[in-house]
């Protein structure tokens, strides 16, 4: 009696939320992470490699590029948050995190490509994968909390546009 009282205890705390200062420290880190390594393949680049490549007229200046990830790296993290604070137990919570992770390292892996491999053909691989993998993130994040997945609606259009620009920097060079 005393070992079913005691397993049932330990199955009812590992599905219990995720503590929320936890989940947030996870879902900055994560998402500072992969903007780290963006932002060390990208930075170097700019003013060598990228400026000397024809770049398309909607080509934005580089200077809000910043503003806009920063933005968009809060709100992939704030919708990862809400997924974390879910009851572990939550049907297709795990497929979910696992998905976000995958395009978390692909959304890192695509300034590795591009900018820090001069590879904006690999880039534009990388890119469409990350919006696939965007795409699956927001249905899965939609199905277990619609705020989180309505959340990520900006960063699919901000990469369509971002693959726009990826396409026509591979057409033009």
């Amino acid at each position: 009696m005393t070992s079913d009282v005691q397993s049932r205890g330990a199955e009812n705390r590992s599905r219990k939320p995720m503590n929320a200062g936890l989940a947030a420290l996870l879902a900055i880190g994560l998402v500072a992470l992969a903007g780290g390594v963006g932002n060390l393949a990208t930075m170097p680049n700019i003013p060598t490699w990228y400026a000397g490549l024809n770049k398309p007229s909607f080509n934005p200046p580089n200077w809000i590029f910043g503003p806009v990830w920063g933005l968009l790296y809060l709100t992939i993290a704030y919708a990862f948050w809400r997924i974390l604070r879910l009851d572990a137990g939550t049907p297709g919570r795990t497929r979910a995190i696992a998905v976000w992770l995958i395009q978390m390292a692909l959304n890192a892996f695509w300034s590795v490509a591009f900018f820090g491999m001069h590879n904006p053909k690999l880039g534009l691989v990388v890119v469409i994968a990350l919006e696939i993998a965007i795409l699956a993130t927001i249905v899965l994040f939609r199905r277990l909390d619609p705020p989180a997945g309505w959340i990520l609606v900006p960063y699919a259009c901000w990469v369509v546009f971002a693959s726009a620009l990826n396409a026509s920097i591979v057409l033009l060079n």
